[in-house]
């Protein structure tokens, strides 16, 4: 920072001020750099917490030798996690095998459903991966997962009151040294070391990705505020994880609040369309775009990167993609879409499936009723259309032709695994769909557009945020038309909104 910002001279100030510190970061305002800058200029040891190990590496280029940095799990494995070696290098087992051991032995009906002991295998162990990321002590009826179809409260009551015994005696598994019944995960290490309340030997914390932090990891950073400075650092209007158990921790933290609100990614035309989407979302800060980068809107005939809301629609764009002669990469790899089409397969071909979102309908016409009947199936009606109009051998066969995407012309990704990435030109798909109408009239008697749920406004903000020359709006585009549409004359809308859909299907 030869010439840092006001903003970034503000941030540096308070670190070296000493003091607990949240600092609101928006997409391209350079915080990597910010933060290196500011541990440059102390002697103090400190410790930057990574989201992912590919962002430590890449920080451990980037900050002086007085900063270690590593993820929450590089830091519980060297504690704890290395006594486990054995458990985590034995061979992968079934989920029924495991639940076998531990004692579920024979199938359950609940409601109108009938549960096989494999389905409550999976329950059971999901159900234990639910508990490693919260800051929980014990194992509860909360941390049973949802299951389609059994969507009803008393259902899914009597359903989890069924699992939480077996779920219990997992984890009792997982914290012995030796063999056990149940394959021992990274998140198994990280949460037992969790609950030692471990202390972390610096004199101050860097915390990335702040927003998206897990319960658990937020409960170890915290408890290091007597002993050392804290420092956050995120975008909340980033956190798009909260599906999957991840938290805002920046908002409510106790500590000076700042912002970095200069984007060097992209210029102000592509600023006001973040901007759009910010107000909707109710984020703490607006974006302004730099003058010297000439980001334009319009439309992009050769994106580098196409960027879906759902993994459905990441398979329609491949599949139309490769049918126009593109060489095609998916980001994050085509391993997630072929399970949504085996499972389909075998859903069609009159066998049950194991796949964690399908696994309780005997039948596709089922998943087919379900899906246009059900309210809380309707995020299932673009899959149901994909198969139904191309087959299940046409969609595998695309997803075989996927290529790394160093030698691909264009990466299809969802929104979320965009989260972090940029390229040269964007193309927003189409499966962004507008919120439904509401019941309400306007004064000419047309159907007011319902109100757009700020999970979803993130989202696009973190879609339209990935591009530094050209964006293409394309999915989003009915935003224009919207009554909340425009960030100048519009308050922040929050809404229920429908269900979000699932991890599966939606990441």
């Amino acid at each position: 920072m030869l010439n840092p910002t006001d903003e970034q001279q503000a941030a540096a100030d308070a670190f070296h001020a000493g003091r607990h510190l949240a600092l609101q970061a928006g997409a391209g305002t350079g915080k990597t750099t910010t933060l290196a800058q500011m541990a440059r200029a102390t002697r103090r040891r400190g410790r930057y917490l990574a989201y992912n190990r590919a962002i430590a590496q890449d920080a451990t280029t980037r900050f002086p030798p007085t900063v270690t940095c590593k993820t929450a799990h590089a830091l519980a494995y060297a504690a704890i996690g290395h006594r486990y070696t054995h458990r985590l290098n034995a061979p992968r087992r079934p989920a029924w095998q495991s639940g076998q051991a531990l004692g579920i032995t024979k199938a359950l009906r609940i409601g109108e459903r009938d549960l096989s002991q494999k389905t409550l295998s999976n329950a059971t162990l999901r159900t234990v991966a639910r508990f490693c990321h919260t800051a929980d002590t014990t194992i509860t009826r909360h941390h049973v997962p949802r299951l389609r179809g059994l969507e009803d409260t008393n259902l899914h009551t009597q359903f989890a009151s069924h699992i939480v015994p077996f779920a219990r005696k997992a984890w009792a598994d997982l914290q012995q040294l030796d063999d056990g019944a149940v394959r021992f995960e990274h998140d198994h290490y990280l949460k037992i070391w969790a609950l030692t309340n471990p202390r972390i030997d610096a004199d101050f914390l860097l915390l990335d990705e702040a927003q998206d932090t897990n319960p658990v990891v937020e409960q170890i950073f915290l408890a290091q505020r007597h002993h050392a400075q804290l420092v956050m650092v995120g975008d909340s209007a980033q956190a798009i994880y909260d599906w999957r158990g991840a938290k805002d921790v920046m908002t409510g933290f106790d500590g000076t609040q700042l912002a970095l609100s200069k984007s060097f990614r992209f210029g102000p035309q592509l600023a006001d369309e973040a901007n759009r989407w910010l107000a909707i979302a109710g984020a703490p800060i607006r974006l302004t775009g730099s003058e010297n980068v000439p980001t334009e809107l319009g439309t992009v005939n050769r994106p580098d990167a196409v960027l879906c809301r759902t993994n459905v629609g990441a398979m329609a764009q491949v599949m139309k993609l490769l049918a126009t002669g593109w060489r095609v990469g998916l980001a994050g790899g085509g391993e997630g879409l072929r399970a949504l089409a085996l499972a389909a397969r075998d859903l069609k071909d009159g066998r049950r499936t194991s796949h964690p979102e399908l696994v309780l309908f005997p039948s596709w016409g089922d998943l087919q009723d379900y899906a246009v009947h059900d309210p809380a199936g309707r995020d299932l009606q673009p899959l149901v259309d994909l198969v139904d109009t191309h087959g299940t051998d046409t969609i595998l066969h695309a997803v075989a032709q996927l290529l790394p995407e160093q030698q691909a012309e264009v990466t299809v990704s969802t929104a979320h695994k965009a989260k972090g990435r940029e390229w040269a030109h964007v193309k927003i798909a189409d499966d962004f769909t507008p919120p439904k109408d509401s019941e309400q009239n306007d004064d000419t008697g047309r159907t007011v557009p319902g109100p757009i749920d700020d999970s979803e406004a993130r989202l696009a903000y973190v879609a339209v945020t990935r591009t530094r020359h050209r964006l293409d709006m394309d999915g989003l585009s009915w935003i224009h038309h919207h009554p909340h549409g425009n960030p100048h004359t519009s308050s922040p809308v929050h809404a229920a909104g429908p269900p979000p859909a699932t991890a599966a299907l939606a990441h």
